[in-house]
């Protein structure tokens, strides 16, 4: 082979692994909910890519956040907050409370707790997390209920299921 038809094989090679790895972009958010008898209250994690996360803020108001600034996390929680959200069997939503968020270049983690209740308490959960920016999102939530885990998928056409 000559050293031209090398470097043209290399360059073939680096375009396909370049349009592979664009090509296969995952959107999606984990989010665990499970009972916590020590505290008596409901604790929820929320697992998103950093990335997601920064390109919802920077779409919604036009700027980077930093989230390690406190009101640039008060924008995120007021987001997360409008999205999702637990309910009774009443339809009636759950009192959850932020307890805090950390960030760092990979992902963003986000603390909420219903307090004083236990999981069961929950019938109804509407994930929303920019599903309403990018349409290919797709969140888990792992329920834990006394070592039990079952999962539930949420998509745009999906964003509210039974806990039940």
């Amino acid at each position: 082979m000559t050293l031209h038809g090398l470097k043209s094989l290399l360059l073939a090679l680096l375009l396909c692994v370049s349009a592979a790895a664009s090509a296969h972009r995952f959107h999606f958010g984990m989010t665990d909910i499970s009972y916590n008898a020590r505290t008596e209250s409901t604790e929820i994690v929320h697992t998103y890519t950093a990335h997601d996360i920064d390109a919802l803020l920077l779409n919604l108001y036009g700027r980077q956040f930093d989230l390690s600034d406190a009101d640039d996390q008060a924008v995120l929680r007021t987001y997360v907050e409008r999205h999702f959200w637990l309910a009774d069997k009443n339809g009636k939503k759950l009192p959850v409370t932020w307890v805090g968020m950390t960030a760092d270049a990979q992902s963003v983690m986000i603390y909420q707790e219903l307090a004083a209740t236990p999981l069961s308490a929950t019938a109804v959960i509407h994930q929303g997390v920019l599903v309403d920016f990018m349409a290919e999102q797709v969140n888990t939530v792992n329920l834990n209920e006394g070592g039990a885990v079952r999962s539930l998928t949420f998509l745009r056409q999906m964003l509210e299921q039974p806990a039940r």
